[in-house]
């Protein structure tokens, strides 16, 4: 199994799981809060329709299927673009940890109909009032590495 396959299924795993023992065994969809490290970090559940923040959230069903079919192309290109030339592990790493939030973060829209956030990060007197979650975390790191990781040619085997 490639590195890029191994990092994906991993975060996915994690993202899963996380989010299962999150939602079904801590039961934080019906308790809404849980203080971890009050107040730098808290389990707040939310029940994200859209992107990051909120952002093209819609009641509408097809939104859903929209924001679904969005991640499976965007995965499916990062996937395809590192297997067909040879990058540095970074690369492989970075685009292994977007594939696998994206695909976190689809499962979570078929079985929900939305993406399960639970990590609510404050600071004193600063109350955040978003959440995420591994997955989202994954994405926005894999973002940043292929940002700024690609480009570059990969060393000679």
């Amino acid at each position: 199994m490639s590195l890029v396959n191994r990092v994906a299924l991993a975060i996915f795993v994690l993202d899963q799981l996380s989010k299962y023992l999150v939602v079904h065994v801590m039961r934080l969809d019906q308790r809404q809060e849980v203080g971890v490290f009050p107040p730098f970090l808290n389990f707040r559940m939310a029940w994200n329709q859209g992107i990051n923040f909120g952002l093209f959230q819609s009641g509408a069903d097809v939104m859903r299927w929209i924001l679904i079919g969005v991640a499976l192309v965007i995965a499916a290109w990062v996937w395809l673009w590192v297997r067909r030339e040879r990058h540095q592990p970074r690369v492989l790493v970075s685009a292994g940890l977007l594939i696998g939030g994206a695909l976190g973060n689809v499962i979570d829209r078929l079985i929900y109909g939305a993406v399960a956030d639970f990590l609510n990060m404050s600071m004193p007197g600063i109350d955040n009032p978003y959440s995420f979650n591994v997955a989202d975390v994954a994405i926005f790191a894999g973002a940043l590495g292929l940002v700024f990781y690609t480009g570059r040619p990969a060393k000679a085997a």
